[in-house]
């Protein structure tokens, strides 16, 4: 049974519909949801790489995979926020998008407002699973959280890193440094979905 997307949805039958639509409405403050067709569906449609690929040239990000119904999915794609981090992932669609020339204006502009405010490379260390001194410091205060850390899954020492590394405040980095040390010391993982 098909369900209705949401009012703010666009579902494009090709990566250069998907272009045209950014190309369009890059500027508005708002996101939107794109519609996709699963693969099993045999539609036309722009595959995930595609989209996201197209939404960091016009200087977008995409976040909230969503299920709409048996055959399509929607993902929510918004413009980037000033200091929010760039993947490894996305700085690799943005090598390849330039090499062949497909930077819009708007993302260009979104990789120069990175660099100036350092959320260019906020997330390098991350990427690279470097463990910050307040966090080693934490571990050593709640043993074995080191130990315990250092077998969990490469994905979940990604995501806790760059949830610490993202607070804004030093007294909320500083709660999660603490709730990730003292769960780790437990053999639990912080800042997982929890249902």
């Amino acid at each position: 049974m098909s369900a209705s997307p949401p009012p703010n949805s666009t579902q494009p039958a090709s990566r250069a519909e998907w272009r045209a639509w950014l190309s369009k409405h890059h500027p508005r403050d708002e996101g939107v949801w794109l519609i996709r067709f699963k693969k099993a569906a045999n539609q036309p449609t722009v595959s995930v790489n595609d989209a996201i690929a197209e939404a960091i040239a016009f200087g977008w990000i995409d976040s909230l995979p969503r299920k709409l119904d048996n055959e399509r999915t929607m993902l929510y794609v918004a413009p980037r926020k000033p200091g929010s981090g760039w993947s490894r992932i996305n700085k690799a669609h943005v090598e390849r998008l330039l090499a062949n020339d497909q930077m819009a204006p708007a993302g260009l502009a979104a990789i120069e407002r990175a660099k100036a405010d350092g959320s260019w490379s906020m997330l390098d260390d991350v990427e690279n699973l470097v463990v910050p001194d307040d966090l080693e410091a934490a571990f050593a205060a709640h043993p074995p959280a080191a130990e315990e850390w250092k077998a969990f899954p490469r994905s979940v020492k990604r995501g806790v890193l760059e949830w610490i590394v993202q607070a804004k405040r030093p007294a909320t980095r500083a709660k999660r440094i603490l709730e990730t040390a003292t769960m780790a010391q437990n053999g639990e993982r912080a800042n997982q979905w929890r249902r």
